[in-house]
């Protein structure tokens, strides 16, 4: 007598793998609708785990229980192909549980989209790309140079080897506009020759943002013409362009491109040419723009 073939599919094993893919794809949907309603951390850990719990329970119950544990052997018959399935009494039982295997497997696929809904999450809270803002600072043609109690600059506020934090117009005090104005004795600038118009009269304005590690550059030794980071002593060569010539930094501070008004006030000719601050964005050592 041959051996009855039976579908190794069990009800009650489908119904749990059904449920658990289930319980999974809604616990991830759920979880992004939280993240986007405000967040809940709590909320949002036990969405996680039911997510990835369906998912595992669901897979170790299918491979337990619906997949076959034991080899059958089969004769082989003759090679013709049956006229229709009514000849075959095995051939409902197959498509039955080929039906079967294809709705769990649709339902794996919505448990595993719920679960990438979850794991969006991170990505969201990245937010915006940041585009070009990294390359940008307030300073923009036309803006006077102000102190950081919003008055513009005048050359005779400034004496030589005298050194004066500015900012741009409309932004006293912001952090990527800070600015040194030092006033030198314009036959010993050695700026390259497209920046010497930069430094009218001796006056020359260089980012306060060390290019090191983002600490202000807030010290000037008059006696060598030179700006020094406090923080890891960067040091910077004013007459040559704020080239580094001592500490860890590598490149220069930017130069801020200013040109003197008749009544004595400096505004900006633009942006700074190149990024400010640390080197950890597109720039390669030793670049000034």
């Amino acid at each position: 007598m041959s051996p009855t073939i039976r579908s190794p599919f069990g009800s009650r094993a489908e119904a749990a793998v059904a449920i658990a893919f289930a319980v999974a794809a809604v616990a991830g949907l759920c979880l992004l609708i939280v993240y986007a309603l405000g967040g809940q951390t709590q909320i949002e850990g036990v969405l996680l785990m039911l997510s990835l719990g369906g998912i595992a329970v669901g897979i170790v119950v299918w491979g337990h229980e619906l997949l076959p544990d034991h080899e059958l052997v089969e004769e082989r018959g003759p090679l013709a192909t049956p006229s229709a399935d009514e000849d075959d009494p095995t051939a409902t039982v197959v498509r039955e549980g080929i039906t079967r295997r294809r709705a769990l497997l649709r339902m794996l696929g919505a448990a595993f989209g719920g679960l990438a809904a979850a794991l969006a999450i991170p990505l969201l809270s990245l937010g915006p790309a940041p585009g070009s803002s990294l390359f940008e600072t307030p300073w923009k043609r036309g803006l006077r140079l102000v102190g950081p109690d919003g008055a513009p600059v005048n050359a005779d506020d400034l004496p030589v080897d005298g050194v004066l934090t500015v900012f741009p117009e409309g932004f006293p005090g912001s952090a990527d506009g800070q600015t040194l104005l030092i006033r030198v004795d314009p036959s010993l600038l050695e700026l390259p020759p497209d920046r010497t118009a930069w430094a009218p009269d001796g006056y020359i304005a260089y980012s306060k943002v060390c290019t090191h590690a983002g600490c202000p550059v807030a010290l000037y030794r008059a006696n060598i013409h030179s700006l020094i980071c406090p923080c890891h002593q960067s040091t910077f060569d004013v007459l040559r362009g704020a080239v580094p010539t001592f500490g860890p930094a590598v490149r220069p501070l930017p130069q801020l491109p200013i040109q003197r008004q008749p009544d004595g006030t400096f505004v900006a000719l633009g942006d700074f040419p190149a990024p400010i601050g640390p080197s950890f964005w597109n720039v390669h050592s030793g670049s000034n723009g």
